[in-house]
């Protein structure tokens, strides 16, 4: 079964709300990533706008109101003075895919985060990583579709969901970041797994029902491939 997003729990006003503010969010995104210049020239994925909305919509859909009001009112800030919190996650992420690069066109021009701060993500990583692994085990044909888990497996094409997750948390404001903090504890504590609520978003925004429909569906689609290679 598919478990209940984050706004399970507030009233017909609130989701509304949440979701309007996802919109915005997912929206003022999406405006940043337009502006992100890749280094071989504009990326597909750069115009496709029903999957980027789909996949950062799942995401967001999970949190509370007080974390989507302070990440955009951050996206908000971002504009104001020129800063793209897209293109600075990329960068970010370069640290581990592309280091040297990093180290010589990206490092000098953005934010150093402070230790205490590193040392705070690196838990809220190590958690969703885990979440991350525990669905991957449980759902295998869904896991496929995702990115590989950690950044010991990254390479300059392929990067981990343990280097995005890392490299966008680095964007946040320490506001966002404080209430990023608390909702993954209050997941933790409920025993909840954001991965399993974020990928139950995803697949019902592509017309599943839940969970279990789509990892059905994709064990079928993976063994008629299968059937066909061997043909």
């Amino acid at each position: 079964m598919g478990t209940s997003s984050g706004h399970a729990n507030e009233t017909g006003a609130d989701k509304t709300s949440a979701e309007q503010l996802v919109e915005r969010i997912v929206r003022l995104e999406w405006d940043q990533f337009q502006r992100t210049n890749n280094e071989g020239g504009r990326a597909a994925c750069q115009g496709n706008w029903p999957t980027f909305h789909q996949m950062r919509a799942s995401q967001f859909l999970t949190w509370p109101l007080d974390l989507l009001a302070s990440y955009r009112d951050d996206l908000i800030a971002a504009n104001r003075i020129g800063r793209n919190l897209v293109t600075e996650k990329y960068g970010r992420m370069m640290a581990s895919t592309a280091p040297d690069d990093y180290h010589r066109n990206i490092e000098p021009y953005i934010e150093r985060l402070a230790d205490d701060r590193v040392a705070r993500q690196e838990r809220v990583i190590a958690r969703q990583v885990a979440w991350a692994r525990d669905f991957s085990e449980r759902r295998p044909h869904l896991g496929e579709a995702m990115r590989v888990l950690t950044t010991a497996e990254d390479t300059i094409e392929a990067t981990s969901f343990e280097t995005y997750l890392r490299g966008e948390l680095g964007t946040y404001s320490e506001r966002t970041f404080a209430l990023y903090e608390r909702f993954v504890a209050d997941l933790a504590e409920q025993g909840r797994n954001l991965t399993e609520e974020t990928i139950a978003n995803t697949v019902r925004m592509a017309g599943f029902a839940d969970l279990d429909e789509a990892e059905h569906a994709q064990r079928m689609a993976a063994q008629i491939a299968q059937d066909r290679a061997r043909s």
